[in-house]
């Protein structure tokens, strides 16, 4: 099983590197975060390092911030363009 993962995880990171720079973090979002939190947010935009998500409310902004160091480690390790941090936007 280690071997799939390792081999779906290559097949990502090659498709992330890929991707426009200014994309690859909003493409990432997704794969940092997991199914369950990226079906409640969306990833906005990315500019100047910083991606912008939408999250449902204040609750979700608190919660997510928290574990913003460990989703900006991820995207860094498979996006093209450096993510410095992610600002949690709640939805109008």
């Amino acid at each position: 099983m280690n071997r799939a993962s390792a081999g779906l995880e290559t097949i990502i990171a090659k498709a992330l590197h890929r991707a426009p720079a200014s994309e690859s973090a909003l493409l990432a979002w997704p794969v940092a975060c997991g199914s369950a939190v990226a079906e409640r947010t969306r990833a906005l935009s990315f500019s100047d390092g910083i991606l912008r998500v939408e999250v449902a409310d204040a609750g979700w902004r608190r919660e997510l911030s928290n574990l913003a160091p460990r989703y900006v480690a991820v995207i860094n390790k498979y996006a093209a363009a450096s993510v410095k941090r992610i600002e949690f936007v709640v939805k109008a």
